[in-house]
């Protein structure tokens, strides 16, 4: 990516109808449609950013440079993941370039919406999507440039295109002993059309993708010129700082504007429906602006709403009918059976903040015609059309200027409620604007992981195992919210994956849903129902094994005989984690094994707990299976930021709610683990089994830590958690 994204000239595009630039270079572009398969030309010409170099600017998918330089757009986000050099890595394994000389830029929403949504896809950055839906379609990008580049080397030599070979970045033709580069080659493969796509390479012959590589984002990390949403800077742009009401279905019902007559550098103050923006020429005077102002708000009936009535709320409604979401055999005639072994729990969570270390911002400018978006986000297309419904423009006159994001987890992904604001602003003022979230604004205002409490329920056989599984799920609602308290005898996937269609031997299940709305807005969160619901189902799987008397490894590796991708996990995670070797009282071991998001992964977490219930963790050994690995460097950073994620999660993490409003505000109350805090071990390995699928890495790996944690301090101090987070559990020896 490079720094100019942030700061894109405000000049009209031009279009240049050809595939070949002024300075000779190759534009390759590959639908995602029927790939591979029948060869196409690219969806759309490239376009120009601002009128001085159409040959780096609103590409497909790559650009050949004559220097050789080989440049990549990517269609999902950078936050940090290393989604930008894994998917670079998969066209260059099959372009078969110099790695040394190979950049990513973002690919281009507007051109992808004249496209009609079709040339780079959804580009949603969401669900682990950022690899995994996008393997096919960034290597054929790769080998049909390949394969061009081949095609104009043997019409340049006059040879048969069957004796040219690619290396390094050029193409050779041995039995002559010729070479050409690929940047003197550019200008002619640019006009040669394939009879047909070709084949792309299969695992066995990678060499790039699957080896350990730097992360291409990192240079600019480091000095500094990497350019987030945050560091957009607009000619003639002002600032806004904005305040919204404090209860979620509330509305703005009296501003006093006196104590801003004295203060510097105020433009505006600008009403909306339910918050209220300062304007001013710069973001500290806006927000001083706002802190001055004196505003009354509408609670919206919500204001004796507290977490302790929204606890007992969602316990209760676990004995209400529900929606079954699946139902095998009958676990009902088998829990009710003369003399099985029952077990139960209740377990519950709270709403958690995504707290980016990024807040949400927002830079707009608007014309009659145009509008410009520089924002960090997981879904430019979303930004795109949500514009263009604000504005009363079409897609195609919306340019939205994509960033680096300073942390998204779910948060970035669709609901942008900066964006909206942004633009009322701008319309008032009549000038482009720059909207900045406080970090009190970001928290309070924060569409959180829902609250959810489950009821788990097994009747166990004379070996120990589940004869019947019974779960009753009461959570808020994904897809279904907004519209104040409710509830809904229906199931969503996010509402019960891990618990549903469990990969363990379970052999009858009864699982029931409650989608319990109330007036608090939420939305994805990293892990998505798998960050919940794997605490549950994992902490449950442990109570069982102990209710058994079996070894928690040894009874999960019963119960997953038919998964040979899980027993390479579990087998693994407790190999590398010592499992099985005596520890000294006050000190345990927990495990915990999922499948999300088309990967498996487990977690072994060791703890010392001391007598008076002070909780320290050691070590944390990770294993993952995502069947295949673009760059494992990259996947073991986000298994180590899932602990650290998780870690902060299941010891603090907590959105409470007093008097209708969230009361955490910042990091003083909402606390993110600190370096004395996170685990001196952190190990990670990595077990691609292979197969036809690729899984996902960003959500796999939080889901498991919790639970781990839970039944490692089981194991040191004998009391069972299952109420997150642990700062409310008495963690003394039991």
């Amino acid at each position: 990516m490079t720094a100019s994204l942030a700061h894109s000239a405000l000049s009209r595009r031009a279009i240049v109808f050809s595939g070949l630039s002024a300075t000779g270079a190759l534009v390759i572009g590959v639908p995602v449609v029927g790939l591979p398969g029948a060869a196409r030309a690219a969806i759309q010409p490239p376009l120009m950013a601002d009128g001085t170099n159409p040959a780096k600017e609103m590409t497909a998918f790559l650009v050949i440079e004559p220097d050789n330089t080989v440049t990549v757009r990517v269609p999902h986000a950078e936050m940090g993941q290393g989604t930008s050099t894994a998917l670079a890595m998969l066209v260059a394994e099959e372009l078969e370039c110099d790695w040394a000389k190979v950049r990513v830029e973002y690919a281009s929403a507007n051109r992808n919406a004249r496209a009609g949504g079709k040339l780079y896809d959804a580009m949603q950055t969401v669900g682990s999507r950022g690899v995994r839906t996008s393997v096919a379609m960034m290597q054929q990008a790769g080998a049909s440039a390949r394969e061009r580049l081949k095609l104009a080397a043997a019409e340049h030599w006059k040879v048969d295109p069957t004796g040219c070979t690619v290396s390094s970045g050029k193409c050779l033709h041995k039995a002559s002993n010729r070479s050409l580069e690929y940047g003197a080659l550019a200008a002619a493969a640019s006009a040669v059309q394939l009879p047909a796509e070709p084949a792309i390479k299969t695992p066995d012959k990678y060499r790039l993708v699957g080896k350990w590589t730097p992360r291409l984002d990192t240079p600019a990390k480091l000095d500094g010129s990497a350019k987030f949403g945050l560091d957009a800077q607009v000619p003639g742009m002002v600032y806004a700082a904005v305040w919204s009401a404090p209860v979620y279905g509330g509305a703005l019902k009296s501003v006093d504007e006196s104590a801003l007559k004295d203060l510097r550098g105020i433009i505006a103050v600008v009403k909306l429906k339910d918050a209220v923006a300062v304007v001013a020429d710069r973001y500290w005077r806006a927000k001083k602006g706002l802190d001055a102002l004196k505003i009354e708000w509408d609670a919206a009936g919500y204001s004796g709403v507290d977490s302790a009535q929204l606890n007992q709320g969602y316990v209760e409604a676990l004995d209400r009918p529900m929606f079954t979401a699946e139902k095998k055999g009958d676990a009902d005639g088998a829990l009710a059976a003369p003399g099985a072994r029952l077990v139960e729990a209740v377990y519950e969570a709270p709403f958690l903040s995504h707290s980016p270390m990024e807040p949400l911002n927002c830079t707009v400018a608007l014309g009659a015609d145009r509008a410009d978006v520089w924002i960090s986000t997981q879904a430019p297309m979303a930004v795109l059309q949500q514009t263009a419904k604000e504005t009363g423009l079409k897609p195609e006159q919306v340019y939205v200027h994509n960033a680096y994001v300073g942390g998204g987890f779910g948060r970035r992904g669709g609901a942008h409620d900066e964006l909206p604001q942004a633009i009322a602003v701008a319309k008032q003022v009549g000038k482009p604007v720059k909207l900045i979230w406080a970090r009190e604004q970001d928290i309070r205002r924060d569409r959180f992981r829902p609250q959810a409490a489950v009821r788990l329920r097994a009747a166990l056989g004379g070996d120990g195992r589940p004869t019947a599984f019974q779960a009753r799920i009461a959570v808020g609602s994904l897809i279904r919210g907004g519209n104040g308290p409710q509830e809904i005898q229906a199931s969503e996937p996010m509402a019960t994956e891990c618990i549903q269609n469990s990969f363990y031997a379970l052999p009858a299940r009864d699982v029931g849903v409650l989608l319990k709305n109330s007036h608090v807005p939420v939305s994805f969160w990293r892990g998505v129902g798998s960050s919940q619901n794997g605490f549950f189902m994992e902490s449950f799987i442990d109570e069982l094994a102990h209710a058994a008397g079996q070894d928690p490894y040894q009874y999960r590796r019963a119960l997953l005989a038919d998964r040979p991708d899980a027993l390479g996990v579990i087998d693994a995670v407790a190999k590398h984690s010592d499992w099985g070797q005596p520890l000294p009282r006050g000190r345990g071991r927990g495990l915990a094994i999922l499948e999300a998001y088309g990967s498996v992964s487990g977690q072994v977490v060791e703890v010392t707990v001391s007598q008076d219930g002070k909780l320290k963790v050691d070590r944390v050994t990770c294993v993952l299976d995502p069947y295949h690995v673009a760059n494992p460097n990259t996947v073991a950073q986000q298994m180590e930021g899932a602990v650290i994620m998780g870690l902060t999660a299941a010891l603090w993490g907590e959105i409470t709610i007093k008097n209708g409003a969230p009361v955490e505000s910042n990091f003083h109350d909402y606390r993110m683990a600190r370096m004395a805090d996170t685990p001196p071990r952190i190990d990670v390995h990595l077990v691609p089994s292979g197969g036809p699928k690729w899984g996902g890495v960003g959500e796999p790996g939080i889901g498991p830590f919790a639970p781990a944690l839970a039944n490692a301090v089981f194991a040191a101090t004998g009391a069972r958690v299952r109420r997150l987070p642990l700062k409310h559990a008495d963690l003394r020896w039991a």
